[in-house]
């Protein structure tokens, strides 16, 4: 199984690199953020791109900020979109979909970005990955699952070109990477940096000028696995290529191969 987690900065603007991406690597399992589309201009216009490649889709989106997509090649089913119960503002923004694709429960997440550290914006996404560790992720850890998607937080000061610059800064705060460094203490492996454990390893770039030919970028795109899944991953990359393409998003592809005869 292949699995690719993916923030494309506007699917409506990127639907073409989106479906090329697929047609030369062949996923097996997508998962998107940033959509920015309503669940009715993906049903319209979006979803055929991906049924005419055999994907079946749950997309949680509804209007033009944030938006998330599970898309599956392997079956889809026991959709979830967001948090238990009545969400009230700012959680019932469309940044979860969880689904079961095959043998393997996927969750893709757009958290917040936070703005400016310890600022109201910030408070809510260092809340908003506290019930991501609490409410979602226990349920999830004893199978082979998967929480994919832009993060937003550096986990430690490997993930980022210059640390000098980020001291106590948005997405490098000691609050926001203990959060993560709470899933990872649950059990939760962290695949891209055990197969690509070297320095350098980005996920994002300013699209400012220089900024990615010169590697000056952040990795806060993750792929963590349960355990059992972990396990049979074989590989996790992340696709500098299509990054390099013209009018990309700001992201690159996160790849994970799975071998499911690996599974426990």
């Amino acid at each position: 199984m292949r699995a690719v987690t993916w923030n494309v900065n506007s699917l409506r603007s990127r639907i073409g690199h989106v479906t090329a991406w697929i047609d030369r690597h062949e996923p097996d399992v997508v998962l998107l953020q940033e959509t920015k589309c309503s669940d009715e201009v993906f049903d319209e216009s979006l979803r055929p791109r991906f049924v005419e490649r055999g994907f079946e889709t749950a997309h949680h989106g509804r209007d033009h900020r944030n938006g998330v997509l599970v898309a599956s090649r392997v079956g889809l089913h026991d959709v979830r979109y967001g948090f238990d119960g009545s969400a009230a503002e700012p959680f019932d923004e469309t940044r979860l979909v969880i689904a079961t694709c095959g043998d393997v429960r996927f969750a893709s997440v757009y958290v917040p970005n936070g703005r400016k550290a310890y600022t109201e914006h910030w408070h809510h996404k260092v809340a908003w990955l506290r019930r991501l560790r609490n409410e979602v992720a226990p349920a999830l850890l004893g199978r082979p699952a998967m929480i994919a998607g832009d993060v937003n937080v550096q986990r430690d000061d490997h993930d980022v070109y210059d640390p000098r610059q980020w001291r106590k800064r948005n997405h490098a705060t000691p609050e926001e990477r203990a959060e993560l460094a709470g899933l990872l203490g649950d059990g939760w492996r962290d695949v891209l940096r055990e197969h690509q454990p070297g320095p350098g390893v980005y996920t994002w770039w300013n699209h400012a000028a220089g900024q990615f030919e010169r590697n000056r970028g952040m990795r806060i795109d993750l792929a963590l696995c349960s355990l059992p899944l972990a396990a049979a991953v074989t590989d996790a990359w992340v696709d500098v290529i299509e990054r390099a393409e013209p009018k990309s998003s700001d992201h690159a592809p996160v790849v994970v191969d799975v071998d499911l005869g690996l599974l426990a």
